[in-house]
């Protein structure tokens, strides 16, 4: 009988190397992904938002989201780390996320403690739920899935809001609820960053996103510090934005744009400034 997707993943985990998954958003970007060589792929929720017009706020739906990690998954062949943001809901949304997830053949999930709607790891502004809910969504996650296999991702962004020491604790509470593996997000340091292998109960995952608050490392330095996973949401969402920027504005016979920034001005040229406005109460749902 062959290897589950989470099956596959674990194998990889338990291998001496560093396993870095690129980010996908869609069937095109997921089979490029496996057709470099890559052991794994990962949805980046950021990139599945964008292709449908929308910063990362948390705006799609569960529905959307398991679709997109359906394409991908069909496409690439290989096992997917998605992103399922807050798990949409309470312990009864998260049960049901990871079933859809699970039926669509995603090897593993993260589902982190921020409030919905959830806003990019690396903005200011995120808030938090408190742990004791944290903590009951990831038992609901593990207690869902069918295949024992299926791993399941504890994140926290709480080093923006509480600190780094509250957030190694979130972390080493979620793997004692079941968790797999866990996700600190955004450290602000290289020094942070070494710190987080050693102070989590459990193998580790890393994001790194060109422009955020995270410093950039090698693979070789990660895997010295201890982390088991790498992801790169932008991998081929930043190329493909500067690359068809150029096109257009050699096709229109203009100047290009700047290069895409950090995650903040990406976001803002998809309306995350109007967004930003309503949830201020200052106007209507609207496209500008």
């Amino acid at each position: 009988m062959p290897l589950t997707a989470g099956a596959r993943f674990r194998a990889f985990l338990m291998g001496r190397h560093l396993v870095r998954a690129p980010g996908a958003y869609d069937g095109i970007t997921a089979r490029l992904v496996a057709q470099a060589g890559f052991q794994a792929v990962y949805m980046t929720g950021a990139g599945v938002s964008a292709a449908r017009g929308f910063p990362d706020y948390g705006l799609l739906t569960m529905g959307e989201m398991a679709d997109a990690a359906g394409v991908i998954v069909r496409a690439a062949g290989i096992p997917l780390i998605a992103d399922a943001d807050t798990g949409y809901g309470n312990e009864l949304n998260v049960t049901r996320t990871v079933q859809e997830y699970e039926g669509r053949g995603v090897a593993a999930l993260h589902i982190e403690d921020q409030l919905s709607p959830k806003r990019c790891g690396h903005l200011a502004g995120k808030e938090l739920v408190d742990v004791d809910e944290f903590v009951a969504k990831i038992r609901a996650a593990v207690a869902a899935r069918r295949d024992p296999d299926f791993v399941v991702i504890a994140r926290t962004d709480a080093i923006a809001v509480l600190g780094f020491d509250a957030a190694i604790a979130r972390a080493n509470a979620a793997l004692s609820a079941g968790a797999d593996m866990a996700f600190v997000e955004a450290p602000r340091s290289a020094e942070e960053m070494a710190a987080i292998p050693g102070r989590v109960s459990g193998p580790c995952l890393i994001n790194l996103v060109p422009g955020g608050r995270t410093p950039m490392a090698a693979p070789e330095e990660l895997a010295r510090l201890g982390f088991r996973v790498a992801i790169y949401p932008g991998a081929c969402l930043a190329p493909v934005v500067r690359t068809v920027d150029a096109e257009l504005a050699a096709l229109a016979g203009v100047p290009p744009k700047d290069p895409v920034g950090g995650p903040a001005a990406f976001f803002a040229r998809l309306g995350s400034g109007e967004w930003d406005a309503i949830r201020r109460g200052e106007r209507g749902a609207g496209n500008g």
